[in-house]
């Protein structure tokens, strides 16, 4: 498959027309690529925020409340135009009502019409402390016309169990949003990881560029990127494409799945098929003292 992977700069949007044009030019863009699966960032809905009014836009509650409203036409516009470019959309994810809880929710659109969700699972401090976000549904797997595809939103992708839950997928979805260079880099780290752990593809996708009228997402840092394992078939730094931090735009990739089904299969090592010999070893730690 050829995936595109967004640098995304968050505007200050008026009208849903606005949106909607915005977010066609840039599917439009990636299609025209030849991009065949696209991923958005973390809380890039939050420019629906705008929409709202600047009071809305600046406060936690009323941002919350502003995004949540718009995201059932959002999420209804992306899969639109996934089915009229006939590609695969990650959405960028936003803060949703879902029952008492509100959650960091992307969602996946095909060009048949399918779409599924995936929730992100751990929320960061600033999310926990000052959004009042919750832990949402459990990990999944996409099975999809491309291949298994899976996603671990931002901070998820720096926890190694989750990755291992997910090891099945051969694509690993990672959109984030991060402030400064240290959050980029961790999460970075983290999608780099994981494609080593999983012997998989990891995909991340970030915010860039300020918008002081958007709460919380008023600063952004990073670049799109994607990373293999540094093994057999693959870039000897595990680096496969990667945009310039803070442009604005896609960066493409492809990815060439027998190679990971060799990699796996047959790698100069075997992470993912040694992984349970951790298990007896994590436990059996001698404390010795040399002091």
């Amino acid at each position: 498959m050829r995936v595109a992977t967004a640098a995304y700069p968050l505007k200050w949007l008026e009208t849903w027309a606005d949106y909607a044009a915005n977010l066609q030019e840039w599917v439009a863009e990636a299609a025209g690529q030849g991009a065949e699966l696209l991923v958005f960032p973390e809380y890039s809905a939050m420019e629906l925020a705008g929409l709202a009014g600047a009071a809305a836009a600046s406060d936690v509650r009323g941002s919350i409340d502003a995004v949540d409203a718009r995201m059932p036409d959002a999420w209804d516009l992306h899969c639109d135009l996934a089915s009229k470019y006939g590609v695969h959309v990650l959405a960028g994810s936003a803060p949703v009502r879902d029952g008492d809880l509100v959650v960091n929710r992307a969602m996946l659109c095909t060009p048949n019409g399918a779409r599924a969700f995936q929730d992100k699972q751990i929320m960061t401090r600033f999310e926990r402390e000052d959004w009042g976000v919750s832990g949402g549904g459990p990990l999944q797997v996409f099975d999809t016309a491309l291949g298994s595809i899976a996603v671990l939103i931002c901070y998820d992708s720096e926890f190694p169990l989750l990755g291992r839950a997910v090891s099945e997928a051969e694509v690993l979805l990672v959109p984030s949003c991060t402030e400064a260079q240290s959050g980029y880099w961790r999460v970075r780290i983290g999608a780099m990881s994981r494609a080593l752990e999983g012997q998989c593809v990891s995909v991340m996708a970030s915010l860039t560029g300020q918008e002081p009228r958007l709460f919380a997402v008023e600063e952004n840092t990073g670049t799109g990127g994607v990373f293999g394992p540094p093994d057999r078939g693959f870039p000897g730094t595990g680096i496969m494409a990667l945009g310039q931090i803070d442009v604005p735009g896609w960066t493409v990739a492809d990815i060439d799945l027998a190679k990971i089904a060799e990699v796996r299969a047959d790698g100069v090592v075997l992470n993912r098929t040694h992984w349970q010999e951790q298990l007896p070893r994590d436990q059996a730690v001698n404390k010795l003292r040399l002091r």
